[in-house]
């Protein structure tokens, strides 16, 4: 008599916190806010609610995670991917660049944007752009402007970032080809940086 033998289905792996924060994230820029919902995001997983509810004690907890998540790997890990150029020059023209592809990829910064008067959100973007404007203007200070021309322009540059990202949402006709974008990026950066 031969045995039967059972064929057991591969493990799934246990999903982390942040597994969950990136597919809110996800979500966001897909949907905007209104598409963070735990049923969506767990047939997203793969998994099921019990998932959800081993990490987070409610969707208001998963929102926070995810924001803190965007700030931590858009903002904290761009610094850092950025700090590793020693030129001042080239990387204030690194992080532009590395910033605005990154916007123009995906609809995530538009989204959140979009709901700054959730009280999640504006904490989140408050904090966020108060740490990228101050980065910024540290950059323009190691130039050698003085502090409240640095913060001026660190401002300055933040904003035509912003504007840079939702033009390229709404009217993407209105901007640079690409292959005109690296021309128009050091123009920009060069009015910036002039004494």
């Amino acid at each position: 008599m031969a045995q039967r033998q059972q064929r057991k289905s591969p493990a799934k792996p246990r999903l982390s916190a942040d597994d969950w924060a990136d597919a809110a994230l996800a979500a966001i820029g897909e949907g905007g806010l209104a598409a963070v919902a735990v049923e969506p995001l767990a047939v997203r997983l793969g998994t099921t609610k019990g998932s959800f509810y081993w990490h987070f004690a409610g969707r208001d907890a998963l929102i926070e995670a995810a924001l803190d998540r965007w700030a931590k790997l858009h903002t904290e890990g761009m610094i850092s991917h950025v700090e590793a150029e020693p030129d001042l020059r080239k990387r204030i023209r690194l992080l532009f660049a590395e910033s605005v592809g990154a916007a123009a990829s995906g609809s995530l910064e538009v989204s959140l944007l979009a709901t700054a008067g959730h009280p999640q959100v504006a904490a989140a973007l408050r904090k966020v752009t108060e740490r990228r404007v101050a980065y910024v203007a540290e950059l323009f200070a190691g130039l050698g402007f003085p502090e409240a021309e640095a913060r001026r322009r660190g401002l300055l540059a933040y904003s035509v970032y912003l504007g840079h990202t939702q033009l390229g949402h709404a009217v993407p006709s209105v901007l640079p080809a690409p292959h005109e974008f690296g021309a128009y990026l050091d123009d920009s950066l060069d009015l910036l940086m002039m004494r």
